[in-house]
């Protein structure tokens, strides 16, 4: 039952209106407090069980061509609390039901000398903080650009961080674990090369940021609702330790146009003494709008294969042709080239991805590469470069769209952009109607390389902006969208559920380009997956790349059971298995988990949980009820011990166990997993090995 609570009050003293005032979480474990110092500037500090998660810091906003800007000057003009607790159920996710409990805070500012009037909203849940600038209706406050938004985050010691480098274009790095204090010296080394990016500062990190303190707590700084506004990230005060935000500028260098009445992002800060609490927080959804789309029976989660693994490794290609140095839209005449003999995306190719999706029942397969423009795609600056419905002509669309139909399998449409934001919203309308005409429900879109408009940043509120747009006219046209090297998730997806997935993180893809840490997927659901899911794209099983392409010799950095496991510690309503067909037929006993494990759930239980270190996960199917688990590991073998009290009381279960083998290492012998049954209960406890960048995973079935 939603319960509503509101209250309001003003605050008085002898002297005026009071200069400080204070918001508890729920269960009284967070306390804020706000003030308004000498000079006129706001202030906030965050204590948990009585210890600084945020100690004094500064909020305001900088604003272009003004003097005063909205820094100080300002006085508390009224202040009003409230109480919210209600129950909603998401489309899809990692429960049923989300719990929205907080305790809030809205404090009115009058500027002196201006006029002006500016709110800032604190919510207080028993996960944090989020935080908001608004700015209502008025006569002197109307039209501005931003600066420099400097809301601050002033930590309380040198704490242990899990970070990438600060970047107005990508967000595909491996992390780096270091002190606050070390980050200045690492950021070089840790800026590793991509086909898109541009730094800001040697201290600049982005957001989710995860961090350990010396004592134990754990800190997530983020964002929440990231709508007509840039992407934040943090530079750090190294001799204060001190983060300040830092918007991602447009190509003019500003930071941000507002049109009062409107309002900020909300500022995100979370904190548990137990990292578990971190991986379930629901706070970035719930400081979100409620889902605007009004019929979402069209939406559903995805399990598929796609020909993508095999242009990733080398083995084949986007284009068709190696005739033509220069295309043009509408001019070349494909008739009269050459087909190079590599390209991925043909007729009878693609039929034997439906072929498998069908025969281990999946529901859906990707096609890269199917449509003209590729073989001048990349790093031309150039702006038509695709129309997105016109074929290859070894790509048969009708064909190809019978075929999967009667196999009873979806296709998804690959919708690449080259950066070229103004010419994928000239044929947004177009492509989707295409998409529609021909059975596509779902869209996976790219945006690699630098942005056009030239100049335009990934993450500058303009192309936000775009992102958003793509998204909302997909819901129009009952399309799901996954969206690549887009603007990292902050919840959105509870307003628009048919945004299911999204990458902006280092994928999978990048084991495939000299491979990523094999801790890495021990950090992204602490940072990375706090906003929305990713589509990580897991299932490798062949980690010897020179196996497929002799001449990729990257190496796989994980076990056959950690890309098991991956199915459920990395969250996402659209799981992709990743690999070929070939490398699956090799290990069909393990492939069957692959096969089993849902994509949708209706409670999920955080069993173990360290940054960098291992992750435990238990989740119950929604439609089905069964419950599997999955643990992935850092770079140190240990054993996992955990029990088995999710499952039902009073019920036995068969648990097939998917672990490494004895020998295994993700290095030296990835291939080697063990697979045994035995019988358990929720009184049950397990001891399991667990590999040097290993796993393990299990399904559990009632035993009749």
């Amino acid at each position: 039952m939603k319960k509503l609570l509101l209250f309001a009050f003003l605050t008085l003293s002898v002297f005026g209106v009071a200069s400080a005032q204070q918001l508890k979480s729920p269960d009284g474990k967070f306390l804020m407090n706000f003030s308004i110092q000498a000079d006129g500037s706001p202030q906030y500090q965050l204590t948990y069980k009585g210890k600084f998660i945020i100690k004094p810091s500064k909020l305001g906003l900088e604003l272009k061509d003004d003097p005063k800007s909205l820094l100080n000057d300002f006085a508390v003009a009224d202040t009003k609390s409230s109480s919210f607790d209600e129950n909603w159920k998401p489309v899809w996710g990692e429960v049923s039901t989300i719990r929205n409990h907080y305790n809030e805070l809205a404090v009115t500012l009058d500027q002196k000398g201006t006029s002006r009037r500016m709110v800032i909203r604190f919510r207080l849940y028993n996960e944090g903080l989020g935080f908001r600038y608004e700015f209502p209706t008025q006569k002197n406050l109307v039209y501005f650009t931003i600066k420099e938004e400097h809301s601050q985050f002033a930590m309380a010691g040198d704490h242990t961080a899990f970070w990438i480098v600060g970047d107005y274009d990508t967000q595909e790095y491996d992390y780096t674990t270091s002190k606050l204090s070390e980050i200045r010296g690492l950021s070089a080394k840790a800026r590793t090369a991509n086909v898109s990016q541009k730094g800001f500062s040697p201290t600049g990190v982005q957001t989710s940021l995860m961090m350990k303190t010396a004592d134990g707590l754990y800190i997530n700084l983020h964002e929440a609702a990231l709508i007509n506004y840039p992407c934040m990230h943090l530079n750090l005060d190294d001799k204060n330790m001190v983060f300040e935000s830092w918007l991602t500028p447009d190509a003019q260098g500003n930071k941000g146009y507002v049109q009062a009445p409107d309002h900020t992002p909300w500022r995100t800060i979370m904190a548990s003494d137990d990292a578990r609490d971190i991986l379930a927080s629901k706070m970035i959804y719930n400081l979100n709008d409620p889902c605007k789309i009004e019929d979402t029976s069209w939406i559903k989660p995805v399990k598929y294969v796609g020909v993508w693994w095999e242009m990733i490794t080398g083995k084949s290609s986007w284009s068709y042709t190696d005739d033509f140095p220069s295309i043009k839209i509408g001019q070349t005449d494909y008739s009269k080239a050459k087909p190079n003999g590599t390209h991925g995306a043909t007729t009878a190719n693609v039929k034997k991805y439906i072929d498998f999706a069908a025969e281990n029942g999946f529901d859906a397969v990707l096609v890269e590469g199917w449509n003209i423009g590729w073989e001048d795609w990349f790093g031309h600056s150039k702006d038509f470069v695709f129309d997105f419905v016109t074929p290859y002509p070894d790509f048969n669309m009708k064909e190809i769209q019978a075929y999967a139909k009667s196999k009873g399998v979806k296709m998804i449409m690959h919708h690449e952009t080259s950066g070229s934001v103004r010419n994928y919203e000239r044929h947004l309308d177009t492509a989707y109607k295409y998409m529609k005409l021909n059975g596509y429900d779902a869209v996976k879109s790219g945006y690699v390389g630098d942005i056009l408009p030239r100049g335009e940043n990934h993450y500058s509120q303009w192309i936000v902006n775009h992102y958003q747009y793509a998204v909302e006219k997909a819901a129009d046209y009952k399309i799901m969208v996954n969206a690549h090297e887009a603007v990292r998730p902050t919840g959105i997806a509870r307003t628009y559920p048919n945004l299911i997935g999204n990458e902006s993180a280092r994928g999978t893809e990048y084991q495939a380009f000299g491979g990523s840490k094999p801790n890495h997927v021990t950090i992204l659901p602490f940072t990375r997956l706090q906003g929305g899911p990713m589509d990580y794209t897991p299932g490798i099983f062949e980690m010897d790349l020179s196996k497929i392409s002799p001449s990729n010799h990257s190496h796989v950095n994980s076990t056959i059971a950690n890309q098991l496991a991956l199915y459920v510690t990395m969250y996402s309503p659209l799981q992709m298995a990743a690999d070929l067909p070939e490398n699956y037929k090799r290990f069909m006993d393990a492939f069957q988990f692959i096969k089993d494990v849902a994509v949708d759930w209706s409670d999920s239980k955080y069993v173990e949980a360290e940054p960098g270190q291992y992750i435990t996960v238990a989740r119950k199917a929604k439609k089905t009820g069964q419950w599997f688990l999955g643990s992935v590991n850092g770079e140190i073998a240990r054993t996992s011990k955990i029990d088995l009290s999710f499952l039902e009381r009073g019920k036995k279960y068969i648990a097939t166990i998917y672990a490494d083998g004895k020998d295994a290492d993700y290095k030296a012998n990835p291939q080697s997993y063990t697979i045994r049954n035995i019988e358990v209960s929720s009184k049950s406890k397990l001891s399991q090995l667990v590999a040097p960048g290993g796993g393990y995973a299990i399904s559990f079935k009632e035993k009749k």
